[in-house]
């Protein structure tokens, strides 16, 4: 055993002693074990703490693993889940005292790390990226965006399908007598940035951030977002990518507890209203060696000339990237013209009209990045973020030319010049046709296989893309019952 993996297991190890440290002077009641469906869902099973033992760590305790969406058949169904010390929490939110720790999956015959578990591709993109010598950190920093609803009820069957959302800060509610209404509601595309009253949401976003930061996550910002009916977003600081999906799946588990714990509801869908802004999760990427940022030099915004390879990258296989980063039907009714929805291929300093965009706000070497902003919420980011590094990646090793950028406003240019503009998949299944056919760079250093590949188109065109076809939509009766 080398040097390096002496100290790897001596850190383990004392990380493992801490967990149990922490179980007996916080008096920990259960351990609450997590991992990662394929669509991206947290999933969780619970032991009771005297159950967890050193080995547990290392051989790792038993599930079916054919109910998780996305993996195994039914005859081979039997999994383990080894926790990651490094990762306990106690949970906030649950009444028994609760001590969560995120799991790698293992297959039990072969005692190789599951090739569908999401995290485990995390890591071998990280592993990737120190195999090419580029850097040794890629820095991803999410900027989720959400709405706090007050009321969500849906229904699909054989004769009839419909949904209602509301919120009392909705302007759709502006006449409502139903209730004492105090006025205060915030027009549409107005929600960008009113006090209260007019921001209802404030107290609630600021109990998400303190419930963040008491998990470890440090924030940068909370405010309103442009929409109105309490559409929100919370900023969390970058961290190395593997961290930061950890991070990610935290913050949503957050975010959707505090409100339900104040009677209210949180969801990342991209567009569940129409007419207004819908929410996107810009994702702010840069690389680093040695404490180095290699984003920064004398190019076009400050960049290097590795950023702008890293941006030709991005640019060059968008297409097939948004299968990962806007992995959901819906993802596409928020990338429409018109909302400042980044569905143009090019790239531009503070230019939010770009899928691409360099923020500008300070001059500082360390700040410069590159902003991605098509992807969304709904986005698994252990897939989504891994899928950005390897886009990015090949841009470097390839040396790809990201063409010159626009620094125009895209959305009042003149027909002809808005036509040679490549615009994202319109829809879903052609990210997913994309995917299929440019798949080659995500296959670099093993990090994703065709088996996993070809399971995620053929799950969201099988589980997802299909049923909503099957399905008459309620606007169709609006324009065609009387034909």
């Amino acid at each position: 055993m080398s040097k390096s993996q002496l100290e790897e297991q001596k850190d383990k190890l004392k990380k493992i002693n801490d967990v149990f440290k922490l179980i007996r002077e916080k008096d920990i009641k259960m351990i609450d074990l997590r991992f990662t469906d394929l669509p991206g869902q947290w999933q969780h099973f619970s032991i009771p703490a005297a159950t967890l033992s050193e080995s547990s760590f290392y051989e790792g305790l038993g599930f079916d693993g054919s109910s998780i969406r996305g993996w195994k058949e039914i005859n081979e169904s039997d999994m383990l889940a080894v926790p990651d010390a490094s990762t306990a929490l106690i949970d906030p939110f649950i009444k028994f005292k609760t001590l969560n720790m995120l799991c790698d999956i293992m297959d039990p015959i072969t005692k190789e790390f599951y090739s569908r578990d999401p995290r485990v591709i995390a890591k071998r993109a990280q592993d990737y990226l120190l195999s090419t010598g580029i850097a040794d950190t890629a820095f991803f920093g999410p900027e989720a965006e959400f709405f706090i609803l007050d009321h969500v009820a849906y229904n699909i069957n054989e004769y009839s399908s419909w949904y209602r959302i509301d919120s009392r800060e909705g302007f759709w509610n502006s006449g409502s007598e139903h209730e004492a209404n105090l006025g205060h509601k915030i027009r549409v595309k107005e929600g960008y940035f009113p006090v209260p009253p007019a921001d209802s949401t404030n107290d609630i976003r600021n109990m998400m951030v303190e419930y963040l930061l008491n998990a470890g996550i440090e924030v940068e910002t909370q405010h309103h977002e442009v929409a109105t009916a309490g559409q929100s977003e919370i900023d969390i600081k970058y961290t190395n990518m593997l961290q930061c999906c950890d991070n990610l799946q935290m913050f949503k588990y957050i975010v959707k507890n505090t409100a339900r714990e104040v009677g209210k509801t949180a969801t990342f869908m991209p567009k569940p209203i129409f007419g207004d802004n819908g929410s996107g999760m810009h994702t702010h990427v840069s690389l680093w060696n040695d404490g180095n940022p290699l984003f920064a030099g004398d190019k076009y915004a400050g960049l290097s000339q590795m950023a702008l390879y890293f941006i030709g990258g991005l640019l060059k296989h968008a297409p097939a990237l948004l299968a990962f980063t806007n992995p959901t039907t819906n993802s596409y009714k928020r990338l429409v013209p018109g909302y400042e929805a980044p569905i143009n291929l090019v790239y531009s300093s503070r230019n939010r009209s770009a899928a691409i965009r360099i923020p500008m706000y300070s001059a500082n070497p360390k700040t410069k990045r590159v902003e991605f902003r098509c992807p969304d919420g709904t986005a698994n980011p252990y897939l989504a973020f891994p899928a950005i590094l390897m886009a990015g990646l090949d841009g470097i090793i390839n040396k790809i030319d990201p063409g010159d950028p626009l620094d125009k406003n895209i959305y009042q240019l003149e027909e002809e010049e808005h036509k040679t503009i490549r615009q994202a998949p319109s829809n879903f299944e052609i990210a997913l046709e994309k995917l299929g056919e440019d798949k080659d760079f995500l296959k670099q250093g093993g990090v994703f296989t065709d088996e996993l590949i070809q399971t995620w188109i053929d799950y969201k065109m099988e589980k997802e893309i299909k049923e909503v076809q099957l399905r008459p939509h309620p606007y169709e009766f609006h324009l065609y019952y009387e034909v």
